[in-house]
């Protein structure tokens, strides 16, 4: 509960700044009928502000997290992919082979609590079928002061999936094939999310060797262990994913994927 105290309490005083600083990026990013040309946000970070105090003590921390939604709702927002961020994956997460037609995809822009409390922006691109349910997850995970480290398109990895999960990066479209078939992948699809990468890795046996992507996260196979940002089936991203019809990653047999959410 304390976490989560100082979570909000940060988040609050963080709202001046993030209304003003995303204000612009949003109307750049929008699809309205202006001209205005967009923005490129790379580091999707909001400025660090000090810790301050909630005089009002008789109001609820569920109160206090939505009005700071209310206060920042705009930053929530699903488009056609704008046409700079499409010219930022070309070759990355939008290959060359890639089959499926851009018109398919949407860009989502969002607000999270990163590790540090404080309230950053964020970027993803999903199929246009669960764009909705990606965005009213992340809303919730916000209003609830729930931690994603990093929310970075994957091209800022130049879509290196080993790179973008050892650096803690959640993410979703990166388009390939399913190894050794024409089938293109969930993620290939837009049709996946992956959180908190490092903390929940995908573990799968092969040829009798243990293989964990990302490989460092090799302290964070062992789901007996009590660490923070695990997801389980007490986490709160499990159960608004799942409330949403996604299936995790970690229900599998075959292989784990903790930090995995598909449909």
């Amino acid at each position: 509960m304390k976490r989560h105290t100082n979570i909000i309490i940060t988040a609050v005083a963080s709202l001046l700044i993030v209304t003003l600083a995303g204000r612009e990026f949003i109307k750049n990013h929008k699809k309205e009928s202006n001209d205005k040309s967009s923005t490129n946000v790379s580091e999707n970070t909001c400025e660090d502000i000090p810790d301050t105090s909630i005089s009002d003590t008789s109001t609820s921390e569920t109160e206090i997290l939505k009005q700071t939604y209310e206060n920042n709702k705009e930053q929530f927002y699903i488009s056609e992919i704008p046409d700079d961020i499409f010219e930022k994956m070309q070759g990355k997460s939008y290959k060359a082979d890639c089959t499926l037609p851009r018109e398919n995809l949407r860009y989502i822009h969002v607000l999270h609590v990163g590790f540090d409390n404080q309230v950053h922006e964020g970027e993803l691109v999903v199929n246009k079928d669960i764009a909705d349910d990606v965005l009213e997850i992340f809303k919730e995970l916000y209003e609830s002061g729930y931690q994603i480290e990093k929310v970075r398109l994957v091209d800022e990895y130049d879509a290196d999936d080993e790179a973008s999960m050892s650096d803690n990066n959640s993410s979703a479209f990166n388009f390939r094939f399913i190894s050794h078939t024409t089938k293109i992948s969930k993620h290939g699809m837009g049709m996946a999310v992956d959180i908190n990468t490092l903390y929940n890795p995908y573990v799968k046996t092969v040829d009798g060797e243990l293989s964990i992507e990302p490989a460092n996260g090799a302290d964070y196979v062992d789901r007996s262990k009590d660490f923070s940002h695990k997801i389980d089936h007490d986490d709160l991203c499990y159960k608004l994913f799942t409330e949403h019809g996604f299936e995790w990653g970690g229900d599998w047999t075959h292989s784990k994927d903790y930090q995995h959410f598909e449909k």
